[in-house]
């Protein structure tokens, strides 16, 4: 026979709760929970025990249970076995004593409030824990997120967080308080009021932040722009790859390592979202930058933030390489034949790296520098392996960076992805 009831109550108290599960509280002869629960039973007649200790608090169930009593009801928030106590109850008690009665939990009713569909969201719990998840999650660009909130990680804090992280994406943040009480509050928030207003954001301890990403485009303020490194997020970006960029940091080292100069031919073989071709020309508008994409979408994005910057020096190329490498004089229209690239670089091969190696090789003026960016060892065991073999001159740089990001009240760095920056000649 059943001996323990977990139940799932919401802050309407004991109006939310089925006849059934009533019935099965009011047979209750010991009552657990928090001093918040039990008050809602203030005229019950079970002994209570206040969920205070939980060590302390299962060792007494787990006798209670042995002595062969019956009627054990836990009362908990929401849905036990959704980030609730029913996880740490089913590593201490045998599962056939235990039988769960959830509630609606506050996740379920944050989306029902702000009226978005939630069977696709990421739920994140920052309640006592790191927030490691909500970063990666806000870098892949989540299209939904929920995150369970506590006194460290609150509301303004997440907005702290999201402007630190410098994303391509925008996104509306929703704080839903007191849930199913009646002092509930669902109010939406820009990050950006979040930063600045803090002193007149105060929320309540119940709260419920859900994060929904924004199509729309940020504006750009081209005249507010550096000319040198420019922000990643200004660079519209792939929808389900966010983060898939030269990073500025990144960037601004490949940019230098390319040693650019005036009225160049330069050749940027995966280019992606185009950053290194368009900061690239935005640096020398005399230069001419070939941004070679295999993916159409890719093509289409780089030719969308070339009009984003205001760039008309870049040419974006779909095609694969090496294959479009051997046609490009056709490719771009150019009378005098295939262009000889003073500068190239590769930022992804598509598994072709030697055969792109090859091509650059016989395109590549006398003078010419060719810089690659490797994120593996084994491309990078494969570009010093055709160096070496072809007695190219080359360096490496290692790069493994890390940006600062608010964590509560405190500050700590999330590392980007190590890089390997080889730079080559004749």
């Amino acid at each position: 026979m059943t001996k323990v009831n977990v139940v799932g109550i919401g802050l309407d108290g004991i109006a939310g709760l089925s006849e059934k599960v009533r019935e099965i509280i009011e047979r209750a002869t010991l009552l657990v929970g928090s001093d918040r629960h039990l008050s809602y039973f203030p005229n019950h007649h079970s002994q209570r025990l206040p969920l205070k200790n939980f060590t302390e608090n299962i060792s007494i169930i787990r006798d209670y249970i042995n002595k062969g009593c019956d009627g054990v009801v836990i009362i908990v928030s929401g849905d036990p076995l959704f980030f609730g106590l029913g996880r740490l109850l089913l590593a201490e008690l045998p599962k056939d004593v235990l039988t769960f009665h959830p509630h609606l939990s506050s996740v379920q009713l944050a989306f029902n409030r702000v009226k978005a569909s939630w069977h696709d969201a990421r739920v994140i719990s920052a309640h006592g824990r790191s927030v490691e998840e909500l970063i990666h999650a806000l870098q892949q660009g989540v299209e939904k997120i929920a995150v369970l909130t506590d006194g460290t990680n609150t509301p303004n804090a997440i907005a702290k967080l999201i402007e630190s992280l410098n994303l391509p994406s925008q996104y509306q943040l929703w704080v839903c308080e007191n849930l199913g009480g009646d002092l509930e509050r669902i109010e939406s928030f820009s990050v950006e009021t979040l930063c600045k207003d803090v002193a007149s954001s105060t929320f309540a301890p119940l709260n419920v932040v859900v994060l929904l990403r924004q199509d729309r485009e940020k504006p750009l303020e081209l005249s507010a722009l550096p000319y040198f490194g420019l922000p990643d997020e200004c660079f519209l970006s792939f929808s389900d790859r966010p983060g898939l960029m030269t990073k500025r940091e990144v960037r601004t080292l490949v940019l230098a390592e390319l040693a650019l100069r005036p009225g160049q031919i330069i050749w940027d073989i995966g280019a992606g979202t185009g950053s290194v071709s368009i900061e690239i020309a935005r640096l020398f508008p005399t230069s001419k930058v070939y941004a070679i994409e295999k993916t159409a979408a890719g093509s289409a994005l780089i030719a969308q933030n070339c009009r984003r910057f205001q760039v008309e020096n870049v040419i974006s190329i779909h095609g694969n390489a090496p294959d479009i490498l051997q046609t490009l004089g056709e490719t771009c229209n150019t009378p005098s034949g295939e262009p000889s690239p003073d500068r190239i670089f590769i930022g992804g091969s598509g598994g072709n790296l030697t055969e792109i190696l090859n091509v650059c090789a016989t395109k590549l003026t006398s003078d010419g520098i060719i810089v690659l960016s490797l994120a593996t060892l084994e491309h990078l065991n494969t570009a010093l392996s055709w160096f070496q073999s072809h007695s190219w001159h080359y360096q490496l740089l290692q790069v493994q960076l890390s940006r600062s990001v608010p964590i509560g009240h405190l500050t700590r760095f999330a590392p980007l992805n190590p890089v390997t920056i080889v730079t080559a000649c004749h």
